[in-house]
């Protein structure tokens, strides 16, 4: 099998907050700013970092995650998702070698750059050190033998200093310093309880990210980034699955607004490859799903912050109310279950009628609940698969349910912890999970199916 020559670079961070997404999207912008055309990706199940890349990029950015796929899967999708790219931007999850169960670098940055062969750039918060950059920078290169470390950013570094810091670091570690960014309180990105606040509500953004790429130009070696990134071998991957195509295309009602925008890009793209149209609707402005829907995905994000306007919006929640009761096939993760309750409180804990199909109530709890990776299995035949199925999926939310269901029993991959979880019948998935296609199409085949027999028992036309 020949490879690729694909240009990559990934930017890892030494923990969380180091500044991966503000270096990867200044990066980016500043590459693009030269006429370069690049792809962007993100390591592991994050829906908030990839809407940087994609505002920044104009194009949509991809999840890259091997505790949902296989590697062969994940090069695969590196590859189908940089044709034409002469450059592809991979962006860390966490610290660099932090994986699955806590312990162990499965799943985690330093992972996807040994899978992939892309060399790694360590983005290392500067402010209140100084030789211990080494140490760190140093700790991290010879962590592991094959750690793919060729280089390190310095992120919130006082300029007065970047001399200094990059030749001691230089010196003690053997690992290429490649610039700096210094503090940019005016592009400061905004973070709440599930991350960073997604890009589009952030006032003047464009403008922030323009400013971090000039200050990229000034103050970051990116010929040394793209020298590395050349230096990376040709990717390899067998051909990706190629799903069955249902009848009819039919036709798949998508809630995408600002209280539902986490979706992943390869789980659209997957339903479109299997004979899906999927079209948008706001859940927050329509009155009713659009015409000739014959199937409903109401993905997660922060219905909670727009519950009084969702339940005033008493014609969608009839639409969304009629529709599942009649039988069409629904998909509802996180946020989009909550939105199913008969309340939905707000961040102040106020209750809002909702759609009112799930009894009870959906309530913020103060503290994560669940989080993380968990593998799903199917206690019942359901929408998406039979008793038994199994699916790798991941859970990160703060409000709970009064009643989270019982269709799939959620296992941690570690330390034998199991719940149940998500009301599966017939017709219907919804609960606090999200899945990741990829890591069984066999869910989206069973969905895109049901929702051609929906449209064919009820003679919808073709789309």
């Amino acid at each position: 099998m020949s490879g690729v020559s694909l240009p990559r670079v990934l930017f890892g961070g030494v923990s969380s907050g180091s500044g991966k997404t503000t270096v990867a999207c200044g990066v980016i912008q500043a590459l693009r700013n030269r006429g370069m055309r690049l792809s962007a990706f993100k390591c592991g199940p994050d829906f908030i970092d990839p809407m940087f890349h994609a505002r920044v990029l104009g194009s949509p950015s991809h999840n890259l995650d091997l505790f949902f796929t296989e590697e062969e899967t994940v090069r695969g999708l590196l590859l189908r998702h940089s044709a034409g790219a002469q450059l592809a931007v991979l962006e860390g999850v966490m610290g660099y070698y932090d994986g699955v169960g806590g312990t162990t670098p499965k799943a985690g940055s330093y992972d996807l750059s040994r899978a992939t062969e892309t060399p790694a750039v360590l983005v290392v918060p500067a402010r209140g050190a100084s030789l211990s950059l080494a140490a760190v920078v140093g700790g991290f290169a010879r962590f592991r033998p094959d750690s793919g470390v060729c280089g390190a950013v310095l992120n919130r570094c006082p300029p007065a200093l970047y001399p200094r810091l990059k030749e001691c670091v230089e010196r003690e570690t053997g690992v290429r310093v490649l610039g700096y960014l210094p503090d940019l309180p005016q592009a400061h990105l905004e973070s709440r309880y599930l991350g960073l606040v997604t890009a589009a509500e952030i006032p003047n953004l464009q403008k922030k990210l323009l400013a971090v790429a000039e200050q990229c130009e000034k103050t970051i070696d990116l010929g040394g980034i793209l020298g590395i990134a050349r230096s990376a071998p040709p990717v390899s991957a067998p051909p990706l699955y190629a799903p069955a195509r249902a009848p009819g295309e039919p036709l798949i009602a998508v809630a995408r607004d600002e209280a539902f925008c986490f979706f992943y890009e390869d789980n659209e793209d997957l339903l479109r490859r299997m004979g899906a149209r999927l079209v948008p609707f706001s859940p927050l402005r329509d009155p009713s799903l659009p015409a000739g829907a014959c199937g409903l995905i109401l993905p997660g994000g922060y219905p909670e912050l727009s519950a009084r306007r969702l339940s005033e919006n008493d014609a969608m929640l009839e639409s969304i109310r009629n529709a599942v009761r009649g039988g069409m096939p629904l998909i509802a993760e996180c946020g989009g279950f909550l939105y199913l309750h008969e309340f939905l409180e707000d961040a102040d804990g106020t209750p809002h009628p909702a759609v009112g199909l799930v009894p009870g109530r959906a309530k913020r709890a103060g503290r994560m609940g669940n989080f993380g990776y968990v593998t799903l299995r199917a206690e019942r035949d359901n929408l998406l698969c039979p008793a038994g199925g199994r699916i790798r999926a991941h859970e990160f939310h703060y409000w709970q349910s009064e009643n989270p269901g019982a269709g799939f029993r959620a296992e941690k991959p570690y330390g034998g912890k199991s719940w149940p979880c998500v009301h599966a019948g017939k017709t219907v998935y919804a609960g606090f999970p999200h899945l990741y296609f990829y890591a069984n199409p066999a869910f989206a085949e069973r969905f895109v199916r049901a929702c051609a027999a929906y449209a064919k028992e009820r003679g919808l036309p073709p789309c």
